[in-house]
């Protein structure tokens, strides 16, 4: 039981960033539904790289230059996984006239002009988010963004309908399939590092205006596509990670 969950956890690092894990034999498409629920815990993680980068540089460098480099360690954690999809996504809904010209859109590896616009305006935001706080409460902030954004996508899969052809899936295999039991381990594993690293009412505003946003982006993504794809996911998690931050940061710091 325990060597199956470590397993699951490992296929989760694997999946969600460039983390070299060791491989497995036989490959099962279930293993990512049941490691879906470690997602959260993958974002931790991923949100601790880059606080360890800003603790790491801001004794020796002025900011904001500490805060960008660890949203670039972060960033380069995942292989800009949950960028990539943002952009995908932007193009997608931006682009196309029907549902199956997004679609094709989204599956194009290149990036236009919605993708580009969009990904810069998020990184922007983002990093002038955290520009507002001081150092120690920007690694906190971080790495609750971080968990909780990967919780808002494991949301997204239990909740809405897959909208592509699973078949020509850029991603395969993709994580169709979480029982309430493992979405209940994901919504523990997304929040305990914003119960334990902010205040209460830091973490309350944060997560009401980052699920208000990733909401109407999935509101949209169901009414443009019906329902959700990979890049959908990644476009969600951006948006979630990036509305909390902004939220943290009006609330740490008040307002200009």
């Amino acid at each position: 039981m325990i060597a199956a969950e470590i397993k699951y956890f490992l296929v989760a690092v694997q999946f969600l960033t460039r983390i070299p894990v060791k491989s497995f034999d036989g490959f099962e498409p279930k293993w990512l539904d049941r490691s879906a629920k470690y997602f959260p815990l993958v974002g931790a993680l991923v949100g601790v790289i880059g606080g360890i980068v800003i603790a790491a540089t801001t004794p020796i460098l002025p900011q904001p230059l500490p805060m960008l480099f660890g949203m670039a360690a972060a960033i380069a954690a995942t292989g800009a996984f949950h960028e990539d999809g943002l952009a995908d996504t932007a193009d997608g809904f931006g682009g196309g006239q029907t549902r199956a010209q997004r679609l094709e859109i989204m599956k194009d590896s290149r990036i236009g002009t919605y993708g580009t616009i969009v990904l810069v305006a998020m990184l922007a935001i983002k990093a002038t988010a955290l520009m507002q706080i001081g150092p120690i409460q920007m690694i906190l902030a971080f790495v609750a963004a971080h968990a909780a954004a990967r919780l808002a996508t494991v949301v997204a899969v239990r909740a809405m309908p897959y909208a592509g052809d699973l078949d020509a899936a850029k991603v395969k295999p993709l994580a169709t399939a979480v029982s309430g039991g493992e979405l209940g381990v994901a919504v523990i594993l997304g929040l305990l590092p914003g119960l334990l690293l902010l205040s209460l009412t830091t973490l309350t505003i944060s997560l009401v205006v980052a699920c208000v946003a990733s909401a109407l982006l999935a509101f949209q993504a169901h009414r443009l596509i019906g329902g959700y794809t990979g890049d959908v996911l990644g476009a969600i998690e951006q948006v979630f990670e990036t509305a909390f931050l902004v939220a943290a940061a009006a609330v740490i710091a008040g307002p200009g």
